[in-house]
């Protein structure tokens, strides 16, 4: 099977060998050449661009606690990053606020997090890979990948031009929303249950939460979908809005003035911004559309991350479900490599562990518009310890053994209950919601514009 993104070059460059090659130096791809580096492996990572970049997803879950210290990296992460003990909530139907902490959740050894720059701790791991033994190439895009039975030929191009080649038994794709695999593969596919972009940009001088609550994130709603509010520990606070669709093809002037105009539909981010500067002056757009692949593995590759699927940002589970699928694809590829009898039932259960994160996470990001779902958030109550057990899902305590699914299962049939109650107003908020991720065009894409 060929995957081939550019007419192959009439010089064809002298292949390397390695055991493993990992398209894509973000959590994920970096993650996964440490481990496997670790196990003794020969692993070249390749990243299409130079460290340090630019990328979206600043908030981490304490979840990620556990996972940066198995890699050692834990103190680097503190040093980095905004202490983050919780989430806000602001809803423009109601005068309070909702302030959860992760304290609260089900287990209460996992009571907070971080807020990061992503270029700093996207860079870090990259630059822990190669601590760790991988060789980790920069300004490297593959181009070409080709599989058989012992395994698969890729190609790369590098930024000066050059074609590198290398033999390798197996490949990873942690790619992120390039997709690599998936869409040579064919086995992409959009949801049809969410339709979203983002504008975003980073501001000077925000008013934040006060004392141990300053680095907490807050999802505000308005008409047309959410803004986060994030403070990082440099002293700047990143404010984005996803929005649905139909709103960011409305535009009709530059894209800072529409952002500012969006922004002007949330009071309590006019207030907090209201000394603020935007950073450079600009504002970034991004297909933010949700997607999964069919499958996550095959005989001779793992999709890790953001290159299996991708699911709206709203609990900050991006991060997260990339690092875990890279420690749990570790494994996988151990028994491919080592165990090959083992192999097939190791993909299943790795089938399985993918699925589960975005699943349960979706539940809720597919119905935070409808108003049962925003009261939950909004005054939380805790029979059953349903409370807790939402907390728990929120701070990514969801493949150890807490017992939380069925407060969870409780919790949704609340939720439906309520619904039933309140059927008119279940009604509305379900056309509201289909109108709202109808297709618009075509705006997905890693960024669709930047403006300064």
């Amino acid at each position: 099977m060929l995957l081939q993104d550019t007419a192959p070059s009439t010089t064809e460059p002298q292949s390397e060998s390695c055991d493993v090659l990992v398209i894509g130096g973000g959590p994920a791809g970096s993650t996964i050449a440490a481990l496997l580096a670790q196990q003794g492996r020969n692993v070249v990572l390749t990243e299409k661009v130079h460290h340090p970049r630019f990328h979206i997803g600043e908030s981490l879950l304490p979840g990620n606690v556990a996972l940066f210290e198995r890699l050692g990296v834990r103190d680097q992460v503190e040093e980095m990053g905004m202490p983050k003990w919780g989430i806000e909530f602001v809803s423009p139907d109601h005068e309070h606020s909702s302030l959860i902490e992760f304290a609260d959740a089900w287990d209460k050894s996992m009571p907070s997090a971080w807020q990061v720059r992503r270029s700093d701790l996207d860079e870090m791991l990259f630059r822990n890979a190669a601590k760790h033994g991988a060789q980790t190439l920069e300004g490297c895009r593959v181009r070409d990948v080709q599989f058989d039975a012992d395994g698969a030929t890729v190609q790369a191009e590098t930024d000066d031009g050059a074609l590198r080649s290398w033999r390798t038994r197996f490949v990873v794709d942690a790619s992120g929303r390039d997709t690599l695999l998936a869409n040579k593969l064919r086995c992409k596919e959009k949801s049809k249950e969410h339709n979203s972009t983002a504008l975003f940009g980073h501001f000077t001088n925000a008013e934040r939460l006060e004392g141990r609550l300053e680095g907490n994130i807050s999802i505000c709603w308005f008409a047309h979908g959410w803004f986060w509010f994030i403070p990082l520990a440099d002293g700047t606070t990143s404010v984005g809005a996803v929005c649905w669709a139909y709103y960011l093809k409305s535009r009709t002037k530059p894209l800072k003035e529409f952002f500012e105009d969006t922004i002007a539909l949330c009071p309590v981010l006019v207030k907090r911004l209201k000394n603020a500067t935007l950073v450079d002056e600009t504002v970034h757009a991004t297909g933010n559309f949700s997607y999964s692949a069919t499958h996550c593995s095959g005989d001779r590759y793992l999709l890790l991350g953001d290159a299996y699927t991708f699911i709206d940002p709203m609990f900050s589970s991006g991060v997260y479900l990339a690092m875990r699928s890279a420690f749990e694809g570790a494994d996988v590829i151990a028994a491919a490599l080592d165990r090959p009898a083992e192999a097939a039932r190791a993909r299943q259960a790795f089938e399985v562990m993918m699925q589960k994160g975005p699943r349960e996470y979706s539940w809720f990001i597919y119905r935070v518009t409808n108003p049962t779902i925003r009261e939950m958030f909004m005054a939380p109550i805790n029979p059953f310890r349903v409370k807790e057990a939402l907390l728990s899902l929120l701070a990514g305590d969801i493949y150890g053994k807490t017992p939380i699914w069925t407060s969870l299962r409780i919790l949704k049939g609340i939720y439906y209950l309520i619904s039933l109650k309140n059927i008119r107003r279940t009604y509305n908020g379900w056309r509201r919601h289909h109108f709202n991720i109808r297709e618009m065009g075509q705006l997905e894409g890693e960024t669709i514009m930047k403006t300064k």
